[in-house]
């Protein structure tokens, strides 16, 4: 008891406050991500599921699965959704993040309501876009013929050309707010006195930009886009709304692959192994962000 007394006496102390959260973590998560892994390497369906000994089939299920040109697709769904969403939503984000840095009336007011895409919930957001890219009665579609950029209605969502765009566009609207909101917050903590001596040392806007604002805003620029990764890679919601993966398989990304093969075609174990591949690559992108951070603070 004395010992114990001791541990805690000093700096560990704090093991006790880090203590309930990993409890939490190692329940509600670590052990649902040992059982998939487990279930991956079974062979679970409908008529195995309750039995007390389900068989095991090693790696069957990850061979199957690489050599599913669904999954395949759905990969590749995965990569061009996360990426081309990134890349608009830091830009578009970037640039109201030093638009609002700005001092002018309604600024306050103007970026909260700029924060409306995030706050909502992605299904209500889903739905609206949904009813918009509707082929028919769509504001899209009848906006791009008022403004005679079409002649007859787009069939944006039950289109395999267009589907996916309609998704990422989607998605860049959610996300904008959440690029811009954590920019912002990174463009603050730069101290003004550097841009006043570099305006007195006859810097331009563009030398100071890159000379000052990239340089320190890299540790935010980094967090921004690995967040931004993370989120984006795993959306299910979203795409389970707007698309359902249709049409003809299209549009179907690793999160709803995985839901349809355990929850659509009750193959459990090939969806648990599917939703292993995502946690496998999200779990490294998280690894090369913690690399980054570490880094960073060697170097400070």
């Amino acid at each position: 008891m004395q010992r114990i007394k001791r541990f805690f006496r000093y700096d560990n102390v704090g093991i006790l406050f880090v203590l309930p959260a990993l409890l939490y973590m190692l329940i509600f998560v670590g052990y649902p991500i040992v059982c998939n892994f487990i279930l991956s390497f079974q062979d679970v369906t409908v008529k195995t599921i309750n039995s007390a000994v389900k068989p095991f089939i090693g790696l069957d299920n990850y061979v199957k699965l690489f050599q599913d040109s669904v999954l395949k697709t759905s990969v590749w769904n995965t990569l061009l959704f996360t990426v081309l969403s990134l890349i608009f939503q830091f830009a578009v984000g970037f640039l109201l993040a030093l638009f609002f840095t700005k001092k002018f009336s309604f600024s306050k007011p103007v970026r909260g309501l700029m924060m409306m895409p995030w706050m909502i919930p992605v299904t209500i957001t889903a739905l609206m876009f949904k009813f918009m890219f509707g082929s028919n009665v769509g504001i899209i579609n009848q906006a791009l013929q008022a403004l005679h950029l079409i002649a007859s209605p787009i069939d944006w969502l039950t289109s395999p050309h267009s589907a996916m765009f309609a998704l990422i566009f989607t998605n860049i609207w959610i996300g904008i707010p959440f690029n811009m909101i954590l920019l912002s917050a990174g463009l603050t903590l730069i101290p003004k006195e550097l841009y006043e001596s570099a305006s007195i040392d006859g810097a331009n806007k563009i030398q100071t930009f890159f000379s000052i604002t990239l340089p320190l805003l890299k540790p935010t620029i980094e967090a921004v886009l690995i967040l931004g990764f993370i989120y984006t890679f795993k959306v299910f919601d979203l795409v389970y709304v707007m698309t359902n993966g249709g049409p003809v398989n299209s549009t179907h990304l690793l999160s709803t692959y995985s839901y349809k093969l355990s929850f659509s075609l009750f193959k459990y174990s090939q969806g648990a192994t599917a939703a292993n591949i995502l946690f496998v690559i999200l779990f490294c992108v998280s690894l090369i962000y913690l690399k980054l951070v570490y880094s960073d603070e060697e170097a400070a």
